[in-house]
């Protein structure tokens, strides 16, 4: 009877062994599967995001900016645009005077980003991919008009093709010693709304565009300017321009490209993919560890298997490789399936965009998603190099069994 009790119990605990070293396996796949699945989505949306600014900026900023090296201004002759003209290339010199003021509409007012443009810039076509409501022009029979941001447009409730409400446009001049009058302390002059863009959010919040002249009499510039922006032939390399305007112009400009302009906001995209990343893979290394117990469990349980081989010749090697091997088809079919599920959905996503941002008047209605392999490679690269680590110390453990022992 003591006998028949001892076999049972050591029959259910070994099935029981068995099942919880199956489940060990079945919880490492799910999860090694599901930090798949989530690190090929995340990182496709954040590629997507990234290519969608890169889309937007890319059209929107100048293809090549020049800029003072010292100071806000520099003062822009001839001589400057005709060098600039010369060089094989350039297709256009647009001047600008940028600066902060103060708006009044009605009885609204806010602080924008002024910008006075010359005809060159609206020749660029940067507002090819904006949204606009009524005509891109500045001028119009000797009438100056301005381009306004939707996000100011709304918060000023400005109304187009409306001549009997200018918007009114405030810049703080010189102020003498004892002037106590406001009126005195800004230059003030009006210009009518002509058309309306949106492009992104921080721009059509912040700026409003008018022509060239009625800015440098607004802030009193003259022949200062406070940057250049050109325009240039398709196909040229950007980094052998930049070299030539240098040499052209002299070292007392600063010469940036169009991804330069706002290479902080993609340097923050990166490292939030980068960290993202980093999390998930944590993850990943935890699950790892269900991979080692598993492993290091089952080499307990099939001990005396281990020693029959080990007894009739198998080589330590052999053994080694069977866990190892083991390890991998347990990662490998997480890692599979999240892949799989990962490309599936990006694909649907990238193709028909049935997830929307939820967000009216966003850049995209969808969310964007680009899948870029260099990810699903390094994802790939990783699962290897995780599941290589959490099953080389059971392989060993196996390879070293002892048939002696065991067998006795």
């Amino acid at each position: 009877m003591n006998l028949s009790y001892f076999i049972a119990k050591r029959y259910f605990l070994s099935k029981k062994k068995k099942t919880f070293i199956n489940v060990l396996s079945i919880i490492s796949m799910v999860v090694v599967g599901t930090c798949t699945f989530s690190l090929i989505l995340i990182l496709s949306v954040y590629n997507g995001l990234e290519g969608l600014l890169r889309n937007l900026y890319g059209s929107f900023d100048a293809q090549v900016l020049i800029l003072p090296e010292r100071g806000k201004s520099f003062e822009y002759t001839g001589e400057i645009k005709n060098k600039l003209l010369k060089i094989d290339g350039v297709v256009s010199v647009a001047d600008i005077i940028e600066d902060n003021a103060l708006i009044t509409y009605r009885d609204a007012q806010r602080i924008v980003r002024l910008k006075g443009v010359g005809e060159d810039f609206l020749k660029q076509n940067r507002f090819k991919n904006a949204q606009t409501y009524g005509p891109m022009h500045l001028k119009e029979d000797n009438v100056r008009y301005a381009i306004i941001g939707r996000g100011i447009s709304n918060h000023l409730s400005i109304q187009l093709n409306d001549d009997f409400y200018p918007i009114q446009i405030d810049y703080p001049k010189d102020i003498e010693p004892g002037q106590l009058n406001p009126d005195r302390m800004f230059i003030k002059k009006h210009i009518l709304p002509g058309s309306i863009f949106a492009v992104e959010k921080n721009i059509d919040d912040n700026y409003i565009f008018v022509p060239i002249e009625f800015s440098r009499e607004l802030l009193n510039y003259g022949i200062k300017r406070t940057s250049l922006e050109l325009g240039v032939e398709e196909g040229v390399n950007f980094h052998q321009l930049r070299d030539i305007i240098n040499t052209s112009i002299g070292p007392d400009f600063k010469v940036m490209l169009g991804d330069e302009i706002h290479s902080d906001l993609y340097k923050i995209l990166k490292w939030e993919k980068v960290i993202v990343f980093l999390a998930l893979a944590a993850i990943i290394g935890i699950a790892s560890i269900n991979i080692y117990f598993s492993l290091s469990m089952l080499v307990i349980d099939k001990s005396k298997d281990l020693a029959i081989l080990k007894a009739i010749g198998s080589p330590a090697s052999l053994l080694q490789k069977i866990f190892l091997a083991e390890g991998t088809i347990i990662a490998f079919t997480g890692a599979f399936t999240g892949l799989t599920l990962g490309l599936l959905i990006a694909g649907i996503q990238q193709k028909f965009g049935l997830v929307g941002m939820g967000v009216q008047g966003a850049i995209s209605d969808a969310y964007p998603v680009q899948i870029d392999w260099r990810d699903v490679l390094t994802t790939t690269l990783f699962i290897i190099l995780i599941t290589l680590l959490s099953a080389i110390q059971p392989a060993r453990k196996a390879a070293r069994t002892q048939a002696l022992n065991l067998l006795q």
